[in-house]
């Protein structure tokens, strides 16, 4: 499946695989590995390549703020255990908030207005809850 760049970030056109007929029919038959990644299949290669982009910028963002912070003295750190914890509170902190998913949708190229973020989606589970209760992980 490719992207088709004349419609929208969402829309996908059939392209035809251009490999030779042993190649195409050794990756055809093969069973995908159930313990592999869903949306690697499901969503769109481009998508989610912006939105892997998109958290690697927010990471390094967050990264060279703390760093920042600590060298000029507002910052107390005594060890990589609590600059860790504070790292993953202002990612959290982040990805909570309307700027922090505003950002992942801007950068996936849907302009959504802050006040129609949903800060709370449901995980609507389709046959129970994932193998590790309730949340996604």
């Amino acid at each position: 499946m490719a992207v088709n760049p004349s419609k929208s970030p969402g829309d996908f056109q059939i392209a035809r695989n251009e490999q030779s007929p042993a190649v195409r029919r050794s990756t055809t038959l093969s069973k995908p590995d159930p313990g592999a990644n869903p949306f690697k299949v499901v969503i769109d290669p481009r998508v989610r390549a912006d939105l892997l982009r998109a958290l690697f910028e927010l990471i390094e963002y967050h990264d060279e703020a703390l760093a920042e912070h600590f060298a000029e003295g507002k910052l107390a750190l005594d060890s990589y255990k609590e600059y860790i914890e504070l790292f993953a509170r202002s990612l959290k902190e982040t990805m909570a908030s309307r700027e922090g998913v505003s950002h992942l949708l801007r950068a996936t190229g849907f302009d959504v207005p802050p006040n129609e973020i949903n800060l709370n989606p449901e995980l609507r589970w389709k046959n129970g809850p994932a193998p590790f209760g309730s949340t996604l992980l």
